[in-house]
C-alpha cells in the first residue's frame, strides 16, 4: 500500500508556497479545476468546514485529495464501500501519493502495520469504513496522530432519507469531537435533497460551512430511449455492437433468464 514518494518530498522542499494548481498538475495531470473544485479546496485550506453536492464524475475526490497534500498531518476519509476505497488508494499510490485503507478486507496484522506506518507519517490519506471509527484501537491511534481533516464521502448515508442509510455514519461526529486540534470536516455526495443536505450539516455539526452545489447535470452524458419489442431488442443490440466494435459497454436485463438468453446470442 506504499509507493515512491519522491514527488511529495520534491514539492515539500520548495521554498515558495505550493499552490493547489501545482498539486493538481504534479499528481493528477490536470491544468485547471472543474466547476466548484477550486472553491471547495480554498474553503478547506482556510480551515473552514465544507459540504459539496456534485454529480458523479465531477471530481469530488480531488476536492479533498488536493488539500490533504497541503495540510499538515493526515486526512481521514470515511467511505462506505471497500471496492471504492481500494480503487482510490490504488490510484493515489500510482500517482506517487502515499495512501492506505483500513477495512474488513485486511487481517489484524495488516491493519496494525498500516496504523504503525500512519503513526510515523508515511501516509497523507487514509480511507476507513465508518464502523472502524467506533473501535478502541482506531480511536487510540487517532488520538495520538495529527489528524488535519476528516472527510465524509457518500455523506447522504448520514441521513435516514439518504439512499444507503448506515447507522455508523451517525457516530462519525462523536469520533471527531474526541480528536485534538479541531480537525476540518468536509462532506461530499452526489445525492442530496434539501432535507438530506440539512441533515448532513446538522448531524456532522458543520461550523459555518461553505455549501457548494454545482447541480446534477452531466454534460458528458447523453440519454436516448428506444421503444422496442422483444425481437427488436435483439436486433438493436446486434446492430449497436457491430457499429461500435472498439467500444466497451454494459447491457442491463430485467431478469436472469434474459441475461442468459442474451449471453448465448452474443
Amino acid at each position: 500500500m506504499t509507493t515512491n514518494n519522491s514527488n511529495i518530498q520534491e514539492i515539500n522542499s520548495v521554498t515558495s508556497p505550493v499552490t493547489p494548481l501545482q498539486i493538481l498538475k504534479t499528481y493528477f495531470g490536470y491544468d485547471s479545476f472543474r466547476d466548484g473544485q477550486g472553491e471547495i479546496i480554498d474553503t478547506i485550506l482556510s480551515r473552514r468546514d465544507a459540504l459539496a453536492i456534485m454529480p458523479t464524475g465531477a471530481g469530488k475526490s480531488l476536492c479533498y485529495q488536493v488539500p490533504a497534500l497541503l495540510l499538515p498531518g493526515i486526512t481521514l476519509v470515511v467511505s462506505p464501500l471497500i471496492s471504492l476505497m481500494q480503487d482510490q488508494v490504488k490510484s493515489l499510490n500510482e500517482a506517487g501519493i502515499h495512501a492506505a485503507y483500513i477495512n474488513s478486507s485486511l487481517t489484524e496484522g495488516q491493519i496494525n502495520k498500516a496504523l504503525s506506518f500512519a503513526a510515523r507519517g508515511v501516509y497523507k490519506i487514509i480511507y476507513v469504513a465508518p464502523e472502524r471509527l467506533e473501535t478502541a484501537s482506531f480511536l487510540s491511534f487517532a488520538l495520538h496522530t495529527p489528524i488535519s481533516m476528516v472527510t465524509v464521502d457518500e455523506a447522504h448515508c448520514i441521513s435516514q432519507w439518504g439512499q444507503d442509510f448506515r447507522p455508523s455514519y451517525l457516530k462519525i461526529i462523536d469520533f471527531v469531537e474526541q480528536l485534538p486540534g479541531n480537525p476540518i470536516i468536509s462532506a461530499f455526495t452526489a445525492t442530496a435533497t434539501e432535507v438530506v443536505k440539512n441533515d448532513i450539516a446538522r448531524i456532522l455539526k458543520l461550523k459555518n460551512p461553505n455549501v457548494v452545489v454545482t447541480g446534477f447535470d452531466r454534460e458528458n452524458l447523453y440519454y436516448q430511449v428506444e421503444h422496442l419489442t422483444g425481437k427488436q431488442k435483439g436486433i438493436f443490440i446486434q446492430n449497436y455492437i457491430e457499429t461500435h466494435p472498439n467500444e466497451s459497454g454494459i447491457i442491463y436485463c430485467a431478469t436472469r433468464k434474459n441475461v442468459d438468453t442474451l449471453y448465448e446470442k452474443l
